[in-house]
């Protein structure tokens, strides 16, 4: 009976340190931020269906991001905003994407966003609010953008 309790002490002893070690491991590898999960998260950008921001960069200080019309009828800007995590809206500047431009059906915008500052990561969300060809009521749609900063 003693050298089953002994065999099973030593067993425990044994693995338990090589437990500690790889657990300590672990937490030295994610306090430097090898396993940050941002570090894996792909970039995106979503907006409502007919609307897409495939084309977009984000650096230090500007955001820029192709907004293409695929609603299957022009759209009238009111207004195209991009409010970063924990941070204030910026009003977009570029060719038609101003309030009062028009974005024509099939056509891509380049909009670019200033003054912000990122880093590392960037999150934002994007709201576009417009008015179809034809029609007197405004929509807003809004959307994330989600990047890393190069």
């Amino acid at each position: 009976m003693r050298k089953k309790g002994q065999a099973a002490m030593e067993f425990l002893m044994t693995y338990g340190w090589a437990i500690l070690v790889v657990l300590i491991a672990i937490g030295a590898l994610a306090y430097f931020g090898v396993l940050s999960p941002e570090r894996f998260l792909p970039s995106s950008c979503t907006l409502v269906p007919g609307l897409g921001c495939g084309e977009f960069k984000v650096t230090s200080s500007v955001v820029t991001m192709g907004l293409t019309n695929g609603f299957g009828t022009d759209l009238t800007v009111n207004g195209l905003t991009l409010t970063p995590a924990g941070g204030s809206a910026v009003t977009a500047a570029g060719t038609n994407c101003l309030a009062t431009n028009t974005i024509s059906d099939g056509a891509t915008s380049t909009c670019t966003f200033s003054g912000m500052t990122n880093v590392g990561r960037f999150k934002g969300t994007i709201s576009f609010n417009y008015t179809k060809s034809g029609e007197t009521l405004s929509h807003v749609a809004t959307g994330t953008l989600v990047s890393k900063v190069e």
